[in-house]
């Protein structure tokens, strides 16, 4: 498996991090730095040595070139670099970073969209960089396009600005890369409010920043269906919020093929048999108590409304739905959902128990029909299917072994899932919703809070332990974890604020490996990583983002000074 290489068996160079490693997230799992001042030289160029090399691939190095100009981050300690100004003058200079495929590598290079969209367990990562001191040639080497993006990436975070000069201070430099974990995702949920293309595209950007490799869109629900589907137009142009509030068959292609390039597989989500009341403006026949009052009684969030899981007909119709959409993302995943059921919801649609009577099922054999038919078709196109915990743990359904877990309800509840054999992907509310303590959204609740209060920072899921509450028979089952945005109260208006910097501490989680509390694994703790999250903060918002503060900016340019106990 991609992530057989324990992080905690990984030794790495760099035991005690100075502030000078401040630059790079998610940290290498080798690195040797030193402490010569190295400076880009005003012609610097990055060399593709590379036969029919992709064109994302030569994308990719255009962007890197253009955010080493651009960047301008000067150093986030007091006078910003203004110590380092004698040591710039007196530097050696780099021309060149030559980018080439090792000898493992395949004689004909596939794109880096291709390779985002393999096998999960079998996409190749690793990267090596080597930047002298001396001002010869720097050198990035990987088995795959991928890995080269990877190491581009890292290359890009390694220099600061002062006085007009992009430099290190830290060479010379040796870096040997592989992600712990081959799943590092973040999710949005585009249902609950609408976000432009222009801000998953901006999105996608800051993940590919950080290494994260999986777009989990979760594009539909209850609320609004915003995605257009050849074959079910009708859906979209009755059930999004505005002819303008939709995700057009093109720009979907957009999206993926924009997270392609950047490393970044899209795994759609189209949430069944519940949070699907919408599908009622289009399509009534085939949902169970849409719209029905008091909705607490119906469904977990209003509308209250799910698909009639005992009638053949809407089998037939979600099964249809649920391929159509497929055909549009290249993923090997597709996520069915299987969450928050509401079974009085069923118990009270006369219909349903009509059907449940003639076929003589209870509601959860015909759950259990209901998802073999929709996963049939997926796995019948080579899809893997994903679902939510409660199709484990909470019901009594026939899912393939192959099929996917995403643990929300509580981290608690990994041991349990890992014990049934499947393959678990980590999104506990209890550490990795960004949208907790955010207050309550429902309206007449003037004391409610947000129902996985509090809010979740950065610190508690850094330290997250991807196996606890696993056996070490069971801990390949582990294929990594994300967060996730639910949008009951978030929207492009506060997108980046809401996400980053704190999805990038995930980021580095599934990448380098756990840093628990009390430990340090990987010379990586809580006073360790923070400088390096300003760093990242720092160099989003000069790339664009709009990232929250972290602390005073007092506090930034002097790491550690705010602790507790300093």
């Amino acid at each position: 498996m991609a992530h057989k290489f324990s992080a905690l068996l990984v030794i790495v160079t760099v035991l005690t991090l100075s502030p000078l490693t401040a630059a790079l997230w998610p940290l290498p799992q080798s690195l040797t730095i030193g402490s010569n001042v190295l400076v880009l030289s005003k012609n610097f160029n990055i060399q593709l040595s590379a036969h029919n090399a992709p064109k994302d691939l030569q994308d990719a190095i255009t962007r890197t070139e253009y955010y080493l100009r651009h960047d301008n981050l000067g150093r986030l300690i007091v006078g910003r670099g203004s110590s380092d100004a004698s040591a710039i003058h007196a530097a050696k200079h780099l021309t060149t970073l030559t980018v080439s495929f090792d000898s493992a590598a395949p004689a004909t290079p596939r794109s880096i969209s291709a390779e985002s969209a393999d096998d999960l367990e079998s996409r190749k990562e690793a990267y090596t960089l080597s930047v002298p001191n001396d001002g010869s040639t720097a050198i990035l080497k990987a088995n795959s396009t991928l890995g080269l993006f990877r190491g581009l990436t890292t290359f890009s975070q390694l220099w600061y600005e002062y006085g007009g000069a992009i430099y290190t201070p830290e060479a010379p430099i040796q870096i040997s890369d592989h992600p712990a974990y081959p799943y590092r995702g973040f999710m949005l949920d585009t249902a609950r409010n609408y976000y432009p293309v222009s801000d998953i595209k901006r999105t996608l950007d800051a993940m590919s920043w950080v290494k994260i490799n999986t777009f989990h869109w979760h594009a539909v629900d209850s609320q609004s269906f915003p995605l257009e589907v050849p074959g079910f137009m009708e859906i979209s142009e009755k059930g999004a919020y505005a002819p303008t509030n939709v995700y057009t068959t093109a720009d979907i292609a957009d999206i993926v093929s924009y997270a392609g390039a950047r490393g970044i597989d899209v795994v759609v989500e189209i949430d069944t048999p519940g949070h699907t009341a919408v599908i009622a403006e289009s399509h009534p026949e085939h949902v169970a108590c849409p719209g029905a009052t008091p909705w607490s009684a119906y469904a977990h969030e209003p509308p209250a409304g799910q698909l009639r899981i005992a009638s053949p007909a809407t089998v037939k119709f979600a099964t249809s739905l649920v391929t159509a959409v497929a055909k549009m993302f290249p993923s090997k995943f597709f996520s069915t959902g299987g969450d928050e059921i509401n079974e009085n919801c069923y118990t009270q649609d006369t219909e349903t128990q009509q059907n449940l009577k003639a076929s003589g099922q209870d509601i959860e054999q015909a759950l259990s029909s209901f998802t073999q038919s929709t996963h049939g078709a997926l796995k019948s196109m080579g899809k893997t299917p994903v679902v939510w915990e409660e199709m484990v743990l909470q019901h009594d359904v026939a899912l393939s072994n192959n099929t996917v877990v995403m643990v929300w309800i509580s981290s608690q509840n990994v041991g349990a899932v890992a014990q049934k054999g499947f393959r678990i992907i980590h999104a506990a509310s209890d550490y990795f919703y960004l949208d907790c303590g955010m207050g309550g959204w429902v309206g007449d609740n003037p004391n409610g809070n947000s129902w996985c209060n509090p809010f979740k920072t950065w610190q508690k899921s850094y330290i997250f332990d991807p196996t606890a509450g696993v056996s070490d028979a069971q801990k390949s089952l582990v294929l990594g974890g994300q967060h996730l945005l639910w949008s009951e109260q978030s929207s492009p208006h506060n997108l980046d604020t809401a996400v980053w910097p704190r999805a990038a501490s995930s980021a580095e989680l599934f990448w380098s490996g756990p840093a628990l509390e009390g430990t340090t694994a990987q010379g990586r703790n809580l006073t360790t990583a923070l400088p390096r999250l300003h760093d990242l903060a720092f160099r989003m918002a000069n790339r664009g983002m709009a990232p929250i503060a972290l602390q005073p900016m007092w506090c930034a340019l002097r790491p550690g000074a705010c602790d507790v106990s300093a």
